[in-house]
């Protein structure tokens, strides 16, 4: 998984590229360099040939042809790379170094490489020649040829070793990519796990600063000063939430507690009972408002994630089933618990009773007389799932997402009581848990489900 990894990353990617690149630059520059060598050395041999032609034709005219044969023997026992051969008209050997007329050289005027065997310090050896074949005046035929052998095996060399050398260049580009993609990748690892470990609830980690100042390093400074930053500006909020939490909460639940204590030895007759438990009321829901708001803030910041345990779902689903029976029976709706197995998860216990709390509230709330509900719970290979269904109105489908912002209130539910807090405090509990809420129809109703990702394990999170 590790060498996948290092295969995916962006620095692997651009050094394989500027090696191919690289590769087929200096495989084209070689190419060329040999083409254009090599044809430049045969314009020289063509030039040599045409001048050794030139003047064995001006010896056959001047010496006939056994002067020319003459030469042509004085010149063949020098040793040098020239090659000649002189036929008879019946094609019958006259002099020369060579035995034969090679078999490709078959046209005339044209310069042709061949083959030919030539004795080296005792021993007979395969060689390579460029010549012309003409033919002289009395159809006698000559050969002029230059060993060009040498250069030969240059080509070959070059042909065999350029592949070779390109692979190579491959894979060493190979090896150096992925040791610059492992130090990159290692870099990345160490700001993404520090990214998880923040998101995961600890603000006080930091992204480490090594001692290269390449741009990692100052990437690193930059996200420790915006994190630095985010900090004062949550402890800011948090400020502000503790002393709203002081100063607000406390005086309204007096409040309400002065109204009720009013109310108790207030006369039921009396016009202004109905208008003390209409402020009770009043006062109630601001209460609760202001709690569900602190409790989402709380929940969205990841101050609680400190308290997470490893819960089961199914007794708190029996608790909160147990707590909403009454209004259910109260409301004429059937609230059935299905069966289920264990299911363990990593949460917080308050917020998830919390959340599953407002689903069955609002399932019992919404769902008319006669309509049924189902709490149910259910182990995934994908992690644990916490499901309300009823069989009221539902949500459309375009209205979903919508439904989980704060104080939003669909037309059909404007009647009744409520803030339109509770499924946007289900949304920030199921991110706090890094579990996901989905809203489905139930034909007819809505099925409302908090998905948990996958328990892993403590002793596999440390590692």
């Amino acid at each position: 998984m590790r060498t996948l990894s290092i295969l995916r990353t962006q620095a692997f990617r651009i050094v394989i590229v500027y090696v191919a690149v690289f590769a087929l630059s200096v495989s084209a520059l070689l190419a060329f360099t040999y083409w254009n060598t090599e044809r430049a050395l045969d314009a020289q041999t063509d030039q040599i040939i045409s001048a050794e032609i030139a003047g064995l034709s001006e010896q056959y005219q001047q010496l006939g042809i056994r002067g020319l044969a003459d030469v042509v023997m004085s010149r063949s026992a020098h040793g040098g790379p020239g090659l000649y051969l002189l036929l008879d008209r019946r094609k019958q050997y006259i002099a020369g170094n060579l035995d034969g007329m090679p078999q490709n050289m078959s046209r005339q005027g044209v310069e042709v490489e061949f083959d030919y065997q030539r004795r080296i310090e005792g021993s007979l050896q395969n060689r390579r020649a460029r010549g012309r074949r003409f033919q002289l005046m009395g159809g006698f035929e000559l050969l002029v040829a230059q060993d060009v052998h040498e250069r030969y095996l240059t080509e070959k060399l070059f042909s065999t070793d350029l592949p070779w050398t390109v692979g190579l260049m491959l894979l060493l580009g190979l090896v150096g990519g992925g040791l610059m993609s492992r130090n990159m990748l290692r870099r990345l690892d160490q700001i993404n796990r520090t990214a998880g470990e923040i998101v995961a609830g600890d603000f006080s980690r930091r992204v480490p600063v090594t001692n290269a100042h390449d741009e990692f390093d100052t990437l690193a400074e930059s996200l420790n000063r915006m994190l630095d930053r985010i900090g004062r500006l949550m402890a800011g909020v948090r400020e502000v939430t503790d002393s709203v939490a002081h100063d607000l909460r406390t005086p309204l639940t007096r409040l309400r507690n002065r109204l009720d204590d009013i109310l108790r030895h207030s006369d039921p007759a009396d016009d202004r009972t109905a208008e003390i438990e209409s402020a009770m009321r009043e006062t109630d829901q601001i209460i609760g408002t202001f709690n569900a708001l602190l409790l989402i803030a709380e929940a969205d910041s990841g101050v609680m994630r400190g308290a997470m345990t490893s819960i089961d779902l199914v007794p708190i689903v029996g608790d909160m089933a147990e707590l909403y029976a009454p209004l259910a029976e109260e409301n004429q709706v059937t609230l059935e618990i299905k069966p289920a197995g264990e299911t363990v998860i990593e949460g917080n216990r308050s917020l998830i009773s919390q959340a599953l709390a407002n689903l069955i509230d609002n399932a019992i709330k919404y769902t008319p007389v006669g309509g049924h509900i189902s709490v149910w719970t259910t182990m995934t290979p994908n992690g644990a799932e916490l499901t309300v269904a009823d069989t009221g109105p539902g949500i459309p489908a375009d209205q979903r997402a919508h439904v989980l912002e704060r104080f939003v209130r669909l037309e059909t539910s404007r009647n009744s009581p409520g803030t339109g807090l509770g499924l946007s405090l289900v949304a920030a509990v199921a991110r706090l848990h890094g579990a996901k809420l989905l809203l489905d129809d139930n034909h007819p109703g809505l099925k409302a489900t908090i998905r948990f990702p996958r328990r892993v394990p403590r002793q596999a999170a440390r590692r």
